[in-house]
């Protein structure tokens, strides 16, 4: 998608035009002499799945392995969460505060000491992305994002190479109705029939999606279609989940399938109960960062297909992230990477991808995104006035996701 057809402004920033990014060899250097530890720590976690809010032998490991290197300071069971933590290294000098969720800290840290470079490193254990626990929502909740300058975090496929990603925003209905029960033959006219109401409902869903946008999407399910065949129902229930592009977008659709289900009470005299839990919101990219990512990217010999998008363009993908939470409260930066796919092509959250996921060449994949993006964290603590620009393009990003302008004045002054 090109920038008139998202609503962004770019901010311009000039990279110097080298084909090889100033800290590339000394991040390279780090991450070959961990390469085999950090391929067990890979295997381990592999081996070992754990459910979201339980990942005990995943948070154990990862905090030994981060408390055997030199200048890290690590807390276990961070942010009223037993299997979140988070792990801190300091320069001692001031500098920005980079937050990567258990990424490639490490080679970031020694190459800011090697050279010198102010900031501070977190590495944040973030629990239950999956199935929609929102483990990095908790953090944000508590915390743990209070004084960091930008958030960075990666996730494998088959599809995409991309630091400029998209996610969609979502939620989650459970509607449930109460009508009156009687008996389907002797006295069908006393009762209220819930299961209509539901199925009204359910059409008029049906009917709404020929309006809606491309990108919308809604899944629904009956969870309790009635009793027995020959009774009026007097209850029913299902779930709506929704998705759309944008936080925004995703209200108005809710609006619109909220109708539907309150739709379903008037027409039957049911009376229908809609309960929210909340789900992600999408995940806003920041072009700076991605422009310093690609740098480092394209310098590494070797890329493997498909090719970053062109510069100023986004990759939409359609799932959700807790990384699109922390999007919109500050400069955030979601890489998505495709590993060789498997012998059936499987797309994550299948079989066939977590075979492929345990393969020697699927690690050598993430290092690469590891180099790139721990250059791209070094780069923002080295060079002077990136962070403002980061920033900047952040302030552009909220304000046009919220339908407004972005004032003149600071924002200018700083791009």
């Amino acid at each position: 998608m090109d920038e008139e057809a998202d609503g962004f402004v770019l901010v311009p920033r000039h990279f110097e035009d080298d084909n090889c990014p100033s800290y590339l060899s000394d991040i390279e250097q780090v991450v070959l002499h961990l390469d085999d530890l950090s391929w067990t720590l890979s295997c381990y976690l592999h081996d070992n799945p754990e459910l979201g809010f339980a990942e005990h032998k995943a948070h154990d490991a990862l905090t030994k392995f981060m408390g055997s290197h030199a200048g890290w300071k690590v807390t276990s069971s961070a942010y009223g969460m037993e299997t979140a933590w988070v792990a801190e290294y300091d320069t001692g000098r001031p500098g920005p505060v980079i937050a990567f969720n258990a990424e490639m800290g490490i080679a970031t840290a020694e190459t800011l000491q090697k050279h010198k470079i102010g900031g501070k490193i977190l590495v944040i254990g973030t629990p239950a992305e999956e199935g929609g626990g929102g483990g990095k929502i908790k953090c944000l909740e508590a915390g743990a994002y209070d004084n960091v300058d930008v958030a960075i975090i990666s996730h494998p496929g088959i599809l995409n190479n991309s630091p400029a990603v998209r996610t969609t925003a979502y939620t989650h209905l459970d509607v449930s109705y109460r009508g009156r029960a009687a008996h389907a033959a002797n006295s069908p006219w006393s009762g209220i029939n819930a299961l209509d109401a539901l199925i009204v409902a359910y059409n008029a869903v049906s009917v709404l999606r020929q309006q809606t946008h491309p990108d919308d999407i809604i899944g629904l399910q009956i969870t309790d279609g009635g009793n027995r065949p020959n009774v009026i129902h007097a209850h029913a229930a299902g779930v709506a989940v929704l998705r759309a592009t944008s936080s925004r977008r995703l209200q108005e659709l809710r609006r619109r399938v909220v109708a539907c289900f309150q739709a379903g009470a008037e027409a039957t005299g049911a009376q229908v109960h809609i309960e929210e839990t909340l789900g992600y919101k999408d995940h806003v990219p920041n072009r700076v960062l991605a422009t310093s990512y690609a740098r480092y990217w394209r310098a590494m010999p070797n890329a493997p297909d498909p090719p970053l998008p062109p510069p100023g363009q986004y990759t939409l993908v359609k799932a959700s992230t807790d990384q699109g939470n922390l999007s919109y409260a500050l400069p955030s930066m979601n890489v998505s990477f495709a590993i060789p796919p498997g012998e059936k092509g499987g797309q994550p959250h299948s079989p066939d991808f977590q075979k492929a996921s345990r393969t020697r060449d699927a690690f050598q994949r993430a290092m690469r995104v590891a180099k790139a993006i721990a250059g791209t964290a070094v780069d923002v603590c080295a060079k002077p006035g990136l962070l403002a620009d980061v920033q900047a393009q952040w302030r552009l990003d909220m304000a046009s996701m919220a339908g407004q302008e972005e004032p003149h004045g600071k924002a200018a002054s700083m791009a």
